[in-house]
């Protein structure tokens, strides 16, 4: 069975001071590009199933080939969380990339693991 990997949007676009603020929506498109892009991401080895969870003026970015977008319809957390208690529930390995300590909890509590968001991004400078 593939590994869930479950990507916290604005805390991984807010990781890096690239003008993200100026145009959020775009700042989550580059994510999901890069993370659909060979390579993408290196937080799980193996298959792995990749969901990205946006939120706020991000919400709304369509799913491409290899990652699907979740939008919150409140808050981006408790969304992953979901998702994660939902993987754990099925005994399907799940690993969540935030920086955000309370989410790390939460999702751990729940039985997934965790990553940062640098094993996710594949550059600090703008677009």
């Amino acid at each position: 069975m593939e590994t869930l990997l479950v990507v916290d949007g604005a805390n991984v676009v807010g990781s890096v001071p690239d003008r993200w603020w100026q145009d959020r929506r775009g700042a989550a498109e580059r994510l999901r590009d890069s993370l659909a892009a060979p390579g993408g991401q290196s937080a799980v080895e193996g298959p792995v199933e990749v969901v990205l969870v946006v939120e706020g003026a991000a919400r709304g970015v369509a799913s491409v080939p290899g990652v699907r977008v979740e939008s919150a319809s409140g808050s981006g957390d408790d969304l992953i969380a979901e998702i994660a208690a939902t993987a754990a529930a099925a005994g399907r390995a799940c690993v969540v990339v935030t920086a955000d300590r309370g989410l790390r909890a939460r999702v751990a509590a729940a039985g997934a693991d965790c990553a940062g968001p640098r094993s996710v991004r594949r550059r600090a400078g703008p677009p």
